[in-house]
């Protein structure tokens, strides 16, 4: 059975006391048996993070591919693996549009994690030009398809995908629970002819972009969404406990 999977994403949000805080009052009631709940932090809140929580998975935002180098300002995986992180989120679309972010070094970055026996949340997502033009899908399978070249089925169970319409991120605007149903379906009946069917029904597939309390709980109803990542929402201790513990 798959497994539920809630994370928040604090993108360029929190300082280490903010976090301290935070997990202070959330970690504990963070219990849910039948939810992993996660929280993506930046760089510099990870250990903090990692050693106040006991119930909420920590991950970091994005990591480089290498092993080491002139990479000024980039963050290996030894480094991450080093402070205990065992989550990390890449190809997510603002490091897309932001910072040069490709299909090829999401690739790269999905198999370095895998190797080091860590857990990719692998996003992928649609502009609103490429939704309207009815193009969604087609999309967000290349994207899949290429993200997932050369992994192993027995690797990709390992992983958590995260579809993120790119209109929906920050804007207030939420897919229909029925639109990001039918998009999460898609995307698994791709990994099941990447692979095969039973490969596709162990992999978890969230659902992110303006999630929050009040729609959580519809968008968790649906039969290929088995979790979300959440931005904004995630950084309230009560909204975020909403959300991880939607089902109680």
């Amino acid at each position: 059975m798959r497994k539920k999977v809630i994370f928040g994403n604090w993108k360029m949000n929190g300082t280490n006391a903010a976090v301290e805080e935070f997990l202070s009052v959330v970690d504990a009631q963070a219990n849910n048996t039948e939810v992993v709940a996660g929280l993506g932090l930046p760089f510099t809140a990870l250990s903090t993070g990692l050693k106040l929580s006991k119930n909420v998975k920590i991950a970091a935002q994005n990591v480089h591919f290498e092993k080491n180098g002139a990479f000024t300002g980039e963050i290996s995986i030894e480094m991450l693996k080093e402070l205990g992180v065992e989550f990390v989120i890449i190809g997510h679309s603002e490091r897309r549009e932001m910072f040069g972010e490709t299909d090829n070094t999401v690739n790269l970055k999905a198999k370095a994690i895998l190797a080091a026996n860590m857990t990719p949340l692998v996003c992928c997502g649609e502009t609103l030009e490429t939704k309207e033009a009815g193009k969604t899908v087609s999309f967000v399978n290349n994207q899949i398809e290429k993200a997932y070249a050369g992994i192993s089925k027995e690797d990709a169970i390992k992983t958590i995908i995260a579809y993120e319409p790119i209109w929906a991120i920050g804007t207030g605007k939420t897919a229909t629970s029925q639109d990001a149903e039918v998009v999460c379906k898609a995307i698994r009946e791709n990994l099941a002819k990447i692979y095969d069917q039973a490969t596709a029904d162990q992999i978890s597939i969230q659902y992110g972009g303006s999630v929050k309390p009040d729609n959580i709980k519809e968008l968790m109803s649906m039969p290929n969404i088995d979790g979300a990542l959440v931005g904004g929402a995630s950084l309230l201790s009560k909204d975020y406990l909403a959300l991880v513990n939607y089902n109680k």
